[in-house]
């Protein structure tokens, strides 16, 4: 892309990355948004979620800089910052639930990742680099080498350096890379995990575009159906075969390969306990990483494959009222042929109505009106003689199910699996069996769970007797195990 005046005027109007660079409100968003998708590499929030976090967000910020900083609801920040004219989140609907989700947009980590970049870097490496950019030319050398003879003087040439290098290690001289060679090549790694989920992000963003770009075809064709699906099918097979696309289904491959995650987990622990590694303090949750990808490049599939379905639903409800309309016509010519196959009428044989709009407004429908009049018998209130307290009716248990749903998330985050008995030690149960009888819930509706039925745990609480004395109250079931979602599909 040329750099010229105009193209730069253009993305400082129109580019949602730029427009939020120049937002009085960028600290703000840019924190926020990093703190809740980024880091945690989050795909798609509830909006109840997401306005609860910025709430708080607020209440901290309005705490330091006054009462009148930030005044607006959450919510209505979050409407307006995934407004058109803004472009930093995606606000839509998922298929049979009413609650709005926000995601975040592709803009958006664009200028997050390049507000990152802005702070001084204490070390910077180029040594790895320049290897990286080394091997890639050389990839692509010897990758387009149609000649026989020189692939193999090229292997050959391998061979003799890994013989080489085993005579040296063999004879004593194991050449070790030195601190900063391996920080130079960790924050390299680093660097490119952060960069490969932003770029899953972007992927999911043209396939989008791609599903949107077809529909606006179906709406305006007029053409042959026949035309226009092989059109729809051509651009499919098109994106699914450009470069994006196999490049994507390549590194697919490649991860969900079970010898390539043990590998991958094995480097990873292996590379996390080098003492230099470890002076850099490196984030909890690169250990865990390659999962991290799993779970985006899962994202991206399963987007995908919704779209294919809604698409498809989308030609099948087409085709439905096209043949609907044939047979309407159909019928129609059937009928008029028989009242005129006894004479032929004169004057005009059939008359349409003049196209509009029917409008029928709210006040002018009628209210409903009952069936049967009800019989009101005349009798008088007496006030009764009990005492009763009303104060029963307000003391009622209400078990705060997203506070679970976080501890459990929050359980699940840096381990593979974690027990109720732990979830219940790490935070005890408030309300006693109630919210014990929550978590089985959670783990029917919302998680992934598996019992054990051969071992057995207790679950203790605290809890009151009539007298105000403090009890101990124990219940022993089978063992309940929570899982993330991801482990529980790659063993499906």
């Amino acid at each position: 892309m040329p750099l010229d005046f105009a193209t730069l005027d253009a993305l400082r109007s129109h580019h949602p990355a730029w427009r939020l660079l120049r937002s009085d409100h960028a600290p703000l968003i840019a924190s926020f948004l990093q703190r809740v998708f980024v880091a945690p590499n989050v795909r798609v929030m509830a909006a109840a979620d997401l306005a609860e976090s910025l709430e708080d967000e607020l209440y901290a910020l309005r705490l330091h800089l006054g009462e009148t900083a930030f005044p607006k609801p959450a919510l209505e920040y979050l409407n307006d910052w995934a407004a058109p004219d803004k472009g930093w989140l995606r606000k839509f609907y998922r298929s049979g639930t009413d609650e709005a989700q926000f995601d975040l947009t592709p803009a958006t980590e664009k200028a997050i990742a390049w507000l990152a970049q802005l702070s001084e870097r204490q070390f910077v490496g180029t040594e790895s680099r320049l290897l990286t950019l080394f091997d890639l030319l050389k990839q692509m050398s010897e990758g387009s080498e149609a000649d026989p003879a020189k692939r193999m003087a090229e292997l050959n040439k391998k061979r003799d350096d890994i013989d080489a290098e085993i005579a040296r290690v063999l004879a004593g001289d194991v050449p070790l890379l030195d601190d900063t060679a391996l920080k130079d090549r960790f924050q390299q790694f680093m660097q490119g995990a952060r960069e490969l989920l932003t770029d899953f992000r972007e992927v999911e963003h043209n396939f989008r575009q791609l599903d949107r770009r077809v529909r606006e075809r179906i709406a305006l064709w007029e053409g042959s159906k026949g035309a226009l699906l092989e059109q729809i099918m051509g651009e499919r097979d098109a994106i699914a075969d450009s470069d994006q696309g196999r490049s994507f289904r390549a590194f697919w491959d490649f991860l969900l390969s079970s010898r390539r995650q043990e590998e991958l987990t094995g480097l990873l622990e292996r590379v996390l306990a080098l003492p230099a590694v470890i002076d850099l303090q490196p984030d909890s949750r690169t250990r865990r990483v390659h999962y991290d990808w799993m779970e985006a490049g899962e994202h991206t599939q399963r987007t995908v494959a919704a779209l294919s379905q809604q698409l498809r639903r989308f030609l099948d409800d087409q085709a439905w009222l096209e043949n609907r309309r044939i047979m309407d016509i159909l019928h129609g010519i059937e009928s008029k042929a028989l009242g005129l196959r006894g004479a032929t009428p004169a004057g005009n044989v059939m008359e349409m109505a003049e196209a509009r709009a029917d409008i029928e407004l709210a006040m002018e429908r009628p209210l409903f009106t009952p069936a049967i009049k009800p019989v009101i018998a005349d009798l008088a209130l007496q006030l009764g003689d009990e005492n009763i307290d009303p104060s029963v009716l307000f003391d009622q248990v209400v078990v705060d199910k997203a506070r679970l749903t976080r501890h459990i998330r929050n359980a699940l985050q840096d381990r593979a699996q974690v027990t109720l008995g732990e979830l219940v030690a790490n935070q005890p149960l408030q309300q006693g069996l109630a919210e014990l009888v929550a978590y089985l819930q959670l783990g029917s509706d919302t998680f992934n769970t598996v019992v054990d039925e051969d071992r057995h745990e207790p679950i203790s609480w605290q809890t009151l007797a009539a007298d105000g004395q403090a009890i101990t109250r124990c219940a022993r079931l089978p063992r309940v195990i929570f899982m993330q979602r991801l482990h529980a599909s790659n063993k499906s």
